[in-house]
């Protein structure tokens, strides 16, 4: 596959079981705007990518209690979320941290002194999926191995 220079938006459906929450903690809380709807769902714009909540009645929730160990701590899977600036990073762990949102980890710099250096944390939105958040001391050890 061709790598473009410039990075694509990435589109990503999600199961949740009230819209309504949905709305209110990706469009409220994280400041994403609403796209398209409908009564089954809806499309936010989550940081220039794409977004869709599906309403999902109960039948078809996977499990969301699977993890794997990275640097100490039991990571959730499955899980979604963003690379930010660490300005980003600081205004969305505080925004988070306002709203009285429980993390699944708390806010902790990973791989501390080593290449891909990163803040990140942990959370769930109301319907139970798991997001992190993460920043790194260098954006270019992204992918270093």
């Amino acid at each position: 596959m061709k790598k473009d220079a410039e990075i694509r938006p990435f589109h990503l459906a999600i199961s949740v079981d009230s819209l309504s929450e949905a709305r209110a903690f990706y469009g409220s809380l994280l400041g994403c705007e609403e796209g398209r709807s409908s009564d089954q769902w809806v499309d936010f714009n989550f940081f220039g990518h794409q977004l869709v909540c599906h309403l999902d009645t109960g039948e078809q929730r996977a499990a969301r209690d699977l993890h794997n160990p990275v640097d100490g701590h039991d990571v959730p899977i499955p899980h979604f979320g963003l690379v930010l600036d660490m300005d980003n990073w600081e205004e969305i762990r505080g925004r988070l941290e306002s709203a009285g949102v429980e993390f699944v980890i708390e806010p902790n710099i990973r791989f501390k002194g080593l290449p891909g250096e990163q803040a990140t944390l942990f959370f769930r939105d109301p319907a139970g999926n798991n997001l992190e958040f993460k920043a790194f001391a260098r954006l270019d050890q992204l992918f270093v191995k």
